[in-house]
């Protein structure tokens, strides 16, 4: 790995010291040119010497939005410098998906095996998403339970003979929308009385041994969401 410089943006003076020491143990070769303890130190900094990587904390000054911010204008101003987050935020995972989106080229969790030389070689040699692996471990987690989902759905859409219909039916029904509204649908040629028969032949498929002449709309899809034939968490309406 070549020569690089630093800008580190830590407000825990600990946790800064400990990430001094990993940079000056593992990694020679980065020569740490400027330390931030909040956002205008660190533009401060960055109006006087561009470094080749910022290692950001979100958690600055008990705000995390700060820390997605200083990476996005990084990358919209500075587009060639890298930014590898470097944070205790481990449970909140909407602000990992946040500092993606501005631009992160990586994040790095303060759990574990904290930062390695790996980690900024990676990023460095322009390797995009680099994760250390405590957050590896929570996508590939995730990413499991996406696929296992994905399985139980497909296999209940075979196993009750769902069609297209079924599923957008059951679907816009979950999303509230009347049966005078799903005929509206693009691409749903079926009458209110068509949707009415064919709600009947769901509850036939899914209570085949229950109390069938009890089963309302809102039943029935209850009941499609516990097969896993609708998925609570990718409800999305058609284009009308």
């Amino acid at each position: 790995m070549e020569n690089l410089k630093v800008i580190i943006v830590e407000d825990v003076p600990l946790e800064l010291k400990g990430t001094e020491g990993i940079f000056r143990n593992e990694i020679p070769e980065a020569e740490i040119i400027g330390k931030a303890e909040n956002e205008i130190e660190y533009w401060r900094l960055m109006k006087q010497q561009k470094p080749d990587l910022v290692l950001l904390d979100l958690g600055l000054g008990g705000s995390t939005t700060v820390g997605v911010e200083i990476c996005r204008q990084t990358k919209e101003t500075s587009p060639q410098v890298k930014v590898l987050i470097f944070t205790g935020e481990i449970l909140n995972e909407k602000l990992w998906v946040d500092v993606l989106d501005a631009g992160a080229d990586g994040i790095c969790l303060k759990s574990g095996e904290l930062l390695t030389r790996g980690d900024v070689s990676s990023v460095m040699s322009g390797k995009r998403l680099v994760f250390n692996q405590p957050i590896l471990e929570k996508v590939v987690e995730r990413f499991k339970k996406s696929v296992g989902s994905q399985l139980l759905h497909q296999e209940a859409m075979v196993d009750y003979e769902i069609d297209e219909y079924d599923e957008r039916f059951l679907r816009h029904l979950a999303l509230g929308y009347t049966k005078e509204q799903i005929t509206s649908l693009r691409g749903m040629p079926f009458g209110v009385k068509s949707l009415e028969k064919r709600q009947n032949e769901l509850v036939q498929k899914l209570f085949p041994g229950g109390n069938r002449g009890g089963v309302n709309a809102t039943r029935l899809v209850v009941r499609a969401l516990e097969l896993r034939i609708i998925d609570i968490d990718n409800l999305q309406p058609d284009e009308e």
